[in-house]
C-alpha cells in the first residue's frame, strides 16, 4: 500500500514556534512582512475642490473667463471680485510683454511688421550690416531700451535689405514709424551724444513724440512720466560720466 505525505499550508505569513526557533538560530531567512494593500485615496472631483483665493490663482486666463457665468461665483461676491483682478492682472502683464526685445526682419516682413503695425504701436527700425562696431554698439543700447520699454516695438533689419544699395557710410541709421508713417530719421551715431549711451539714445527718440512706451498706460500723464524718466537717467548718466573723466583728469597728474 503506496505511503502518501498530506503537506499543510498555513495562513500566508503565519509561522510555526519551530520556524521562529530556526530563525532565531540563524537557519531560516527572516520572515517576510504580510502583504499590505497601499491605501486607496480617491482623487479629488475638480467640483468639489475649495473654492478660494488658491483656486482661482491656478486658473489660466481663458478658464477665468468661461468662469463669468459660474453660478457659484454669482454667490460670492469676493471671488467673483478677485476673479476680475486676477483676469485684468494677466491680460496687463501680457500687454506689457508685447515686444521687449529687438525683433529681427527681412525685406519682405517690413510692410506687415512696421507700415502695418497698430497705431498705437511705435515701431523703431534699426538699419545695420554685420562687422560695423558702430552698429554693433547702437544694437546693445537699443537692446536694453526694448527690455525697458517692451509696449515699443523695436526691430532690426539689414540696411540693404530694406533699402537697395543705401550706403554704408550712412550706418547705424535708426527710422521711427507710428500709424504706417516716419515720424523721425536719425543717421549716424552723432545723435545720441559723445558715449552713445541707452540713456542718450532714449532721450533723442522723445525730444518729439513719445516713442518709448513702458505699456503701464496709454494716458498723456502715463507718457509724460516716461519721458521725464528718461530725462532723469540721462542727467544721471551724464553726472557720474563728468565724475569718472575728472577722476581720470586727477589720476593723470
Amino acid at each position: 500500500m503506496a505511503d502518501y505525505h498530506f503537506v499543510y499550508k498555513d495562513v500566508e505569513g503565519a509561522s510555526t514556534q519551530w520556524d521562529d526557533i530556526q530563525r532565531k538560530l540563524g537557519n531560516l531567512p527572516p520572515k517576510p512582512a504580510p502583504f499590505k494593500p497601499p491605501s486607496f485615496t480617491p482623487s479629488q472631483d475638480e467640483d468639489f475642490k475649495p473654492k478660494d483665493k488658491t483656486w482661482i490663482d491656478e486658473k489660466t486666463e481663458e478658464e477665468l473667463e468661461e468662469l463669468e457665468d459660474d453660478p457659484d461665483l454669482d454667490d460670492d461676491r469676493f471671488l467673483e471680485e478677485y476673479r476680475k483682478k486676477r483676469l485684468a492682472e494677466m491680460r496687463e502683464a501680457a500687454r506689457i510683454s508685447k515686444f521687449g526685445s529687438v525683433i529681427p526682419i527681412s525685406g519682405a516682413d517690413f510692410v506687415r511688421e512696421v507700415s502695418q503695425a497698430s497705431p498705437d504701436v511705435w515701431v523703431v527700425v534699426f538699419l545695420y550690416k554685420e562687422g560695423f562696431p558702430e552698429c554693433g554698439l547702437l544694437l546693445r543700447c537699443l537692446e536694453e531700451l526694448a527690455s525697458r520699454y517692451p509696449a515699443t516695438k523695436f526691430v532690426k533689419i539689414i540696411s540693404t535689405d530694406c533699402i537697395p544699395n543705401y550706403p554704408d557710410r550712412n550706418l547705424p541709421t535708426l527710422l521711427v514709424y507710428n500709424n504706417g508713417a516716419v515720424k523721425g530719421t536719425y543717421v549716424g551715431l552723432h545723435h545720441f551724444g559723445r558715449r552713445c549711451t541707452p540713456e542718450g539714445v532714449a532721450l533723442t527718440l522723445c525730444q518729439s513724440d513719445p516713442v518709448l512706451n513702458d505699456g503701464r498706460g496709454g494716458s498723456d500723464q502715463s507718457q509724460k512720466a516716461v519721458i521725464e524718466g528718461v530725462r532723469k537717467k540721462f542727467l544721471e548718466k551724464v553726472v557720474v560720466e563728468h565724475e569718472d573723466d575728472d577722476e581720470d583728469g586727477y589720476s593723470s597728474d
